[in-house]
């Protein structure tokens, strides 16, 4: 089934509003897509089917998943009680680049508009069995902004100086840097703060639990574990 790139912001709000209460059986047989029994080796397959049924241009690119609207896709792993069970990856942290402008970054692009799909991942449910909440369609705020800025401000400033080795997930307010990589074996060159070659490992930025529980708490969602779709 080709699903085209939906041209509106309503378009969009449409197709997402079908997905709500469905498991991610019915998504997939629907699509004729094959979810693996084990997503240790396909983190990203129920992203990819998120993504196909909503018409997502995936890339991996500096900009939206939904360019010509500015949007970007976010699926959210929560609880039976629609708590986030995890950080949610935003991009790659840049490393031996230019310093950029907050707005002009990959972060800022990534996260100014977004449509959040939280998805109940329970340990005890099996991966056909993940329940589709509502999907929220959020702009970030003022307040928001200004936290976010901060962290990134500071993180990538770190970077810059050569201190990517000392930089561990503890720094950041809503934003913070973990390791992103195949495993520990894959490194870039880099050069530390005394001007050193040496190597790291890739980073990404990632949110923190508290924001996207603040996003989902504030959009009041239904969670209702008895009335999904097969």
């Amino acid at each position: 089934m080709h699903i085209t790139l939906p041209q509106t912001i309503h378009e969009l709000e449409t197709r997402a509003s079908k997905l709500a209460q469905r498991t991610i059986a019915s998504i997939a047989n629907e699509l004729d897509f094959n979810i693996p029994q084990n997503l240790l080796h396909a983190k990203g397959c129920i992203g990819q089917l998120i993504e196909r049924y909503l018409g997502a241009s995936a890339n991996n690119l500096a900009q939206p998943d939904f360019p010509t609207l500015g949007i970007e896709l976010k699926t959210v792993p929560v609880d039976g009680k629609g708590k986030p069970l995890e950080s949610t990856y935003v991009c790659t942290a840049p490393i031996n680049q230019p310093a950029l402008y907050w707005r002009d970054s990959w972060v800022y692009n990534k996260l100014r508009h977004v449509l959040w799909v939280p998805i109940i991942s329970s340990p005890e449910l099996p991966i056909t069995e993940r329940i589709i909440l509502e999907p929220i369609l959020w702009s970030m705020d003022p307040e928001v902004e200004d936290i976010l800025r901060v962290d990134w401000e500071e993180l990538t400033e770190m970077l810059q100086l050569g201190y990517g080795k000392k930089l561990t997930a503890k720094y950041g307010t809503y934003l913070h840097i973990r390791p992103k990589a195949a495993n520990s074996k894959v490194l870039i060159d880099y050069l530390d703060a005394q001007g050193n070659a040496t190597k790291i490992v890739p980073k990404g930025f990632y949110l923190r639990p508290s924001l996207t529980q603040l996003i989902i708490s504030r959009a009041d969602l239904n969670v209702d574990l008895h009335s999904s779709s097969a």
